[in-house]
């Protein structure tokens, strides 16, 4: 949680876009270690499925936002796009 919310502490670039897209980045992949978490350890199957459908939207977000501020998506983030095709 600490790492998810230094990570959404951005300086203000005076492109509002840029800013999004960089705390919300940070936002999505603690969402992201939280739900893996949920599969790793979690028994409740409803709870499961919502966490996997976490990893894998928040994972093609990620990917969205990485490529609004010019850089390439993750491989996992790929990969997860290709499989919801």
């Amino acid at each position: 949680m600490q790492r998810m919310m230094d990570g959404m502490t951005v300086e203000p670039s005076g492109d509002v876009d840029r800013d999004f897209s960089s705390m919300m980045i940070a936002h999505h992949q603690g969402a992201i270690e939280m739900a893996q978490a949920e599969l790793r350890h979690g028994h409740n199957e409803l709870l499961r499925r919502i966490a996997q459908e976490i990893v894998v939207e928040q994972q093609q977000e990620i990917a969205a936002m990485r490529l609004s501020l010019g850089e390439r998506p993750t491989r996992s983030a790929i990969a997860s796009t290709a499989l919801q095709e």
